[in-house]
């Protein structure tokens, strides 16, 4: 293909983003336009199966069987969430082993986060109610972004998200409204929680790499700065609402602007998180690299068993 045409087709693509259109898998796009969102796609994919772990440990240490039940079908959706999006995400032309293998590998990033441990119950309902709600907010944009399916599997995702969030604000408003030592454990999770859930929003405008080029291809819809604002104006109400305070002496309300100022975030303990150094990195990747490979023999009778299958058909239709 000559630059000329390959000129021609960069400007229809970006004529067709001007519109809104959706980009589908077999359609022209750049390469870079195809990279990128395989990055950030199966980032996501990534953050929803490492997910599972932090909440995956109190299943069985739910207070009720209620709560036992809740937290499995949770944990439940959140693996259908990483299905839905490794199965995007092979669209563009990268197969799942692909992707596992750059998680595994460390090549492959994924939300910082779920490198934080969840040390008492109350921390499902901070997960539930913070780290679900800022990825609410990060996530329902993506119900419009320009390529097709992503888009789609964002719908079934937010809906189940935003039902997460509502779970876990229950549980913080249940205790919140408990005994004062029941209190105090809400409270606590809030203060170890609230700072972590400003900065799985994305490092500031300014430090972030890739948000000029997303938001002219329309995969963001709003900057990280701006839905950090949104979320802390969405939050610091509900809050209030049931009785906890939010873990930030610099944070008021600003007539001027109608938002909140908060305090300033601690971006050394971000990237130090990113580069692996959290506290729970060398484990989510232990029990993730561990889990693939005791579930080889699984995958191998699957395969075994589909091609057997396949073989009855065959033979069936001959």
């Amino acid at each position: 293909m000559s630059e000329e045409q390959i000129r021609s087709l960069e400007r229809q693509f970006d004529e067709r983003i001007a519109r809104d259109e959706k980009i589908e898998p077999k359609d022209w796009m750049p390469e870079k336009y195809r990279k990128t969102h395989i990055r950030q796609m199966s980032q996501h994919a990534h953050s929803e199966i490492v997910g599972m772990l932090p909440e995956g440990n109190w299943i069985t240490r739910a207070p009720s069987l209620r709560r036992k039940v809740a937290l499995l079908a949770k944990v439940q959706d959140e693996a259908g969430h990483g299905l839905y999006l490794y199965s995007a995400t092979e669209t563009l032309g990268i197969s799942r082993d692909e992707m596992y293998e750059q998680l595994h590998t460390g090549k492959a990033k994924y939300s910082s986060i779920f490198n934080y441990p969840t040390v008492t119950w109350a921390d499902m309902g901070a997960v539930g109610w913070l780290v679900d709600g800022a990825a609410i907010i990060n996530q329902v944009p993506l119900c419009n972004t320009s390529y097709g399916p992503y888009a789609r599997a964002m719908i079934r995702v937010c809906k189940e998200e935003s039902f997460h969030q509502r779970q876990g604000f229950e549980i913080m408003m249940k205790l919140a409204n408990g005994s004062p030592e029941q209190k105090e454990l809400a409270q606590d999770a809030l203060n170890r929680w609230w700072w972590p859930s400003l900065m799985m929003l994305g490092p500031t405008d300014a430090e972030s790499v890739h948000t000029e080029q997303s938001m002219k291809w329309k995969l963001k819809r709003k900057s990280n700065d701006d839905l950090r604002q949104q979320f802390i104006d969405q939050t610091v109400p509900q809050a209030e609402l049931i009785g906890l305070t939010i873990p930030d002496p610099d944070l008021k309300w600003n007539e001027e602007r109608g938002s909140y100022d908060f305090g300033d975030i601690n971006w050394d303990e971000f990237w130090q998180v990113v580069k692996g150094h959290g506290p729970c990195n060398k484990e989510r990747m232990k029990a993730r690299i561990g889990a693939w490979e005791e579930g080889e023999w699984i995958r191998d009778a699957a395969m075994a068993h589909a091609e057997k299958k396949q073989e009855r058909k065959q033979k069936q239709a001959v």
